[in-house]
């Protein structure tokens, strides 16, 4: 393993740390499922980031001293030659330092009495607020252990901050070595959407569309699933995450797939949507069209210097638009946008940040703005629209209807890239691929 950039990101953290302070990431733990069986581990984005590790019960320590020294050690778990025979082999203490490019390792069975050593002389520790329930347990038995030693002159930290906001911003802007990742996660992602438009019409459920698309997700070189597939026929393209993807194929419907693959532990996240039976009705052809529209509206916002909500709104005037001139939606556009009437059809924000998490960190607005992108962001263009099986204020022929198309979307410097290339999206070139 290349440690070189997992390095550059501890040292871009580091220098980002106050003089003083000390920065904690948990690996995660394994979780029971039911009895004997453990869900598959995944390790927590923020510790691969900084560590390019990927074991449970490990935690990451930074720490930028007061006289501007810095120092990183990791805790893992120590080798177990019993253990090991059942669940695979660990790193262990020894090798850690040099296969991480840590100063120092210790057991995590060492954790409170070493820590209680490397955390004097700190101010602030940093941890994840979003895994308070983990730190605060964990850290008081430490805290205490400090304040036994203040008539030696040891000052215990006087703070706790959130080192979300320094470290997910930094991994809002992506990388060279992560976009690399990410388009190859893409690219896997689009194979399995591929195979699930030409599995759909000679299958009979959702389950034998998802077991094509997973299998070609493996079979192009994906690592995992970056989040539970949605396969969704007819209405139940309407609930949202929907994902119990065991219904017959109505094949008079559309189907709706919403699945990615990861790679390196960068996620892919697309959505497709097309005829179960290879052919649209003219119906799903009018607001698949309008969806299409909508997404081409919102991609022309895509590009640096340009707030975050602003393809947003250009995704929800095209799709309004839409509605009005299908007759689902009666008066004049601008003031059904300002009532949000079109949120009876279209009730999610048209897309998100992408990368490790395939709902990845960062903040959407900077001083109660919303931010401006900037170039190697990464993010989804996704608008949708739903119309419920049991809404009797439209025509029966609307009912029943969910439609949301995805693409993933790096912003560069003339406007954007995308990297799911390569999907059929116009009906026509759907129905010729599904034929």
């Amino acid at each position: 393993m290349d440690i070189t950039p997992f390095k550059a990101n501890r040292a871009r953290l580091l220098e980002a740390l106050p003089p003083a302070s000390a920065a904690l990431v948990f690996s995660g733990r394994e979780q029971f499922r039911n009895r004997d069986v453990d869900y598959p581990f995944r390790v927590h984005s923020d510790f691969y980031y900084l560590t390019g590790f990927s074991e449970p019960d490990s935690t990451l320590l930074l720490i930028h001293a007061e006289d501007g020294s810095t120092h990183s050690v990791a805790f893992v778990r120590p080798r177990d030659e019993k253990a090991e025979i059942w669940t695979g082999r660990r790193l262990g203490v020894e090798r850690a330092p040099d296969v991480l490019g840590v100063d120092a390792a210790y057991s995590g069975e060492e954790w409170d009495a070493q820590l209680v050593e490397l955390l004097k002389g700190v101010q602030q520790v940093h941890v994840s607020f979003s895994d308070s329930a983990y730190w605060w347990p964990v850290l008081q038995p430490v805290f205490a252990g400090l304040k036994k030693h203040i008539r030696e002159g040891v000052e215990p930290p006087q703070a706790l901050q959130d080192l979300d906001r320094i470290l997910h911003e930094q991994r809002l802007i992506k990388q060279p070595w992560e976009l690399a990742h990410l388009r190859e996660a893409a690219q896997i992602s689009v194979k399995g959407h591929l195979a699930a438009m030409q599995a759909a019409p000679r299958v009979q459920t959702e389950r034998e569309v998802q077991r094509a698309l997973e299998c070609a997700f493996y079979e192009a070189g994906g690592d995992d699933l970056s989040f539970n597939p949605i396969v969704a026929s007819g209405a139940n393209a309407c609930v949202l995450h929907y994902t119990e993807n065991g219904a017959p194929l109505d094949r008079n419907a559309l189907l709706l797939v919403d699945a990615g693959a990861e790679k390196a532990f960068y996620a892919g996240d697309i959505t497709t949507t097309f005829p179960a039976s290879g052919r649209f009705s003219a119906e799903q052809k009018a607001l698949y069209e309008v969806v299409l529209a909508a997404q081409h509206a919102a991609l022309a916002q895509v590009r640096p210097g340009i707030p975050y909500d602003r393809h947003h709104q250009a995704a929800v005037r095209v799709l309004t638009e839409g509605l009005v001139d299908l007759g689902l939606l009666q008066g004049e556009v601008d003031t059904l946008i300002e009532e949000k009437a079109y949120t009876r059809f279209y009730m999610h924000k048209t897309g998100h940040w992408l990368g490790l998490d395939v709902h990845d960190v960062g903040a959407y607005r900077l001083n109660g703005a919303w931010r401006p992108l900037e170039e190697n962001m990464v993010l989804t263009v996704e608008p949708g629209l739903y119309v419920a099986p049991d809404d009797d204020t439209v025509e029966a022929h609307w009912r029943g209807i969910g439609i949301r198309i995805e693409d993933d979307v790096r912003v560069i410097a003339e406007g954007y890239e995308i990297l799911t290339h390569g999907l059929p999206r116009t009906p026509e070139e759907i129905e010729a691929w599904m034929s």
